[in-house]
């Protein structure tokens, strides 16, 4: 799915990893690999990235939490140096309150908000920016310190670089996604911008784990081009399947047809297509929305029940398959509690946090290197 450059010669079946840094040589006793410039430093740069995948799933529950709470529109500027100082002053809190009396959500959603409320949506905003911030700082010092010392060659610094860009798009995403709900007659940010948003996030959070394990983070499976096709497809579906999410998020669609497995008393409701032009039924229409996003959970859970059982007739069922289809199972019935149950933030949450952890399994079985 992630194309990271890989060796030409056969790996060692016991060898930590099959990696684009490395150069495989015959020995008296067989096959060895011995580090070619990056393996010098593996560890260090695994624990580096293990630490970015951490902090990136914890940035997306807190973007999860921002939205569920609607704190995401309460920073009214962007302020990528000094806007990591926070108020310090009740002057300068009410500065700031002021600022988002001017908005169209506190016009229409919070008027006569107090300054305590006013604070705690503040708060969270605040934390996820720094968040953010914090994410971009570990990647840059990490970046120079591993390409100054000599610790990857060019071609996985050239890499690890494009990653950086993608991590840089996604801040700038971010601000431009604030901003569509800062223009009058908006309450909330655009949908599709904050779909972009999660979507950039998660295919960040997908280098990350496809760089990790393709530098070591995973052994070699023996599969062939067929599974590697599918492992693959899975994981491109399970990220189709977070951007119809982020939809159903933008737009409050869990809040209407809560019932399940029925829409409106029908497997298929009425008024799917219902707006002109038709594309815009994709990504504003609600009823179509929550579908797509229903049938792409359908989807994606008979597709990795297929998988699993390709695998085990072929006598290739991993502990890493199993748990992927038991947590697949298990984001389903999540799925299905955040609709009957209206959207309570927690189970919502878990949903989302599910969601991540599945697609980081399945990037991770992906980008395995083959024997």
């Amino acid at each position: 799915m992630f194309p990271v450059p890989t060796a030409t010669t056969a790996p060692d079946p016991a060898a930590d990893s099959l990696l684009p840094f490395e150069e495989a040589s015959l020995g008296s006793s067989g096959a060895t690999v011995r580090p070619a410039g990056f393996l010098r430093g593996s560890a260090g740069v695994r624990l580096w990235l293990v630490i970015l995948i951490s902090l990136v799933f914890l940035i997306v529950i807190v973007g999860g939490l921002t939205r569920l709470t609607g704190s995401g529109l309460s920073i009214t500027e962007w302020k990528p140096v000094i806007g990591a100082v926070p108020p310090m002053s009740q002057e300068v809190w009410q500065e700031e309150f002021a600022l988002y009396r001017t908005t169209p959500q506190y016009e229409h959603l919070n008027r006569g908000m107090s300054l305590g409320e006013f604070k705690f949506i503040y708060w969270w905003e605040w934390g996820h920016r720094q968040l953010g911030r914090f994410i971009g700082l570990v990647y840059l010092v990490g970046l120079v310190f591993v390409t100054a010392t000599r610790r990857v060659s060019l071609a996985t610094g050239l890499w690890l670089f494009g990653g950086g860009l993608l991590l840089a798009l996604q801040g700038l995403v971010g601000w431009i996604m604030v901003a569509s709900g800062l223009r009058p007659g908006m309450i909330a940010v655009e949908p599709v911008k904050l779909t972009l948003h999660l979507t950039l996030a998660s295919i960040f959070f997908a280098f990350l784990i496809a760089t990790h394990t393709r530098i070591g983070g995973a052994l070699p499976q023996r599969r062939g081009r067929g599974a590697m096709a599918a492992a693959s497809l899975l994981a491109i579906v399970a990220l189709m399947q977070i951007t119809l999410g982020g939809l159903v998020a933008g737009h409050d669609a869990g809040m209407t047809y809560n019932t399940w497995p029925l829409m409106d008393g029908r497997l298929v409701p009425a008024g799917l297509m219902a707006m002109q032009p038709a594309w815009h039924n994709f990504t504003d229409n609600i009823t179509m929305v929550q579908f797509n996003h229903r049938i792409g959970g359908y989807a994606l859970a008979a597709l990795v029940l297929l998988y699993a059982l390709w695998r085990g007739l072929a006598g290739r069922m991993s502990a890493e398959i199993a748990t992927i289809l038991a947590l697949v199972l298990v984001q389903v019935g999540l799925g299905v509690a955040t609709l009957l149950l209206a959207v309570p933030w927690p189970v919502a949450l878990a949903h989302q946090a599910v969601a991540l952890i599945l697609f980081g399994l399945l990037v991770r079985h992906a980008a395995r290197p083959a024997m």
